[in-house]
């Protein structure tokens, strides 16, 4: 990868969960910036219940399966093995990388890496009477549930993890009261700004604030707004490339 001038010597705080930020770290020192881990969000997976186990191999058994997040077929996979005749989806790159990790090679991802773009595919277009089951977790903006069923889906809801606020310490509230004016922060959950703006004392909140919020959403840039960021610049999508392209030009 060739260096990007655009973040080369500037602190870049990424808010994704614990645990799955290890190759945006490594993007972001290729570069020469400096990466802050600042999880959002801690993905927990559920235990492997009689009730959830029999709900993964229906879902295994529908006609389409769409998976929410590359935690999702994470911890669905440690379940049971992810072999289906359905046709499979998932929400972006990320999702599909760790698809094809578990050996699911044809499957359909949509170029807007977000529910929405999802929701566009022509697979998702006609569900009248058909069998979806969606792989995530509990929560969210339920937009992909609401239209599923709208749209005529037999829908079947499969939570293989749940998400819960990070722990946060003192090391993450001085690496943001020491963030200088030219830092960006990732941004690409609501849920994950909410929780900082909850965990971190109003000092470190102001000093968040005062960096460039990088979102992937204008839904996302409106929610950043309200909490107090000024600077905000809209990526394309929520995927690390897209993220990092809009943060070189902030």
């Amino acid at each position: 990868m060739q260096p990007g001038p655009g973040l080369a010597g500037r602190s870049v705080a990424i808010t994704r969960p614990a645990g799955t930020a290890q190759a945006l770290v490594r993007q972001l020192r290729a570069e020469g910036a400096m990466p802050l881990l600042l999880p959002g969000l801690s993905l927990r997976g559920l235990p492997p219940t009689p009730a959830l186990l029999a709900a993964w191999r229906a879902a295994l058994r529908a006609e389409l399966l769409l998976f929410t997040s590359p935690a999702a077929v994470r911890h669905a996979a440690r379940l049971a093995p992810l072999r289906t005749r359905a046709t499979v989806l998932a929400v972006g790159q990320g999702t599909a990388a760790a698809l094809r990790r578990q050996g699911v090679l044809a499957l359909l991802v949509p170029a807007r890496q977000d529910s929405e773009g999802l929701l566009e595919l022509p697979a998702l277009q006609e569900l009248r009477g058909r069998q979806v089951a969606l792989i995530g977790a509990e929560g969210g903006r339920g937009l992909l549930q609401q239209v599923l069923r709208e749209r005529g889906a037999r829908l079947r809801e499969v939570h293989v993890y749940r998400r819960a606020p990070p722990r946060l310490n003192q090391r993450h509230l001085r690496s943001v009261l020491a963030l200088s004016s030219d830092a960006c922060v990732l941004l690409s959950s609501t849920e994950a700004l909410q929780n900082l703006q909850a965990l971190l004392s109003p000092p470190a909140w102001q000093a968040l604030c005062a960096a460039t919020a990088v979102v992937s959403s204008a839904r996302l840039a409106a929610a950043a707004r309200e909490a107090g960021f000024e600077r905000i610049v809209i990526a394309a999508s929520a995927g690390a490339n897209e993220l990092l392209s809009a943060a070189r030009s902030a």
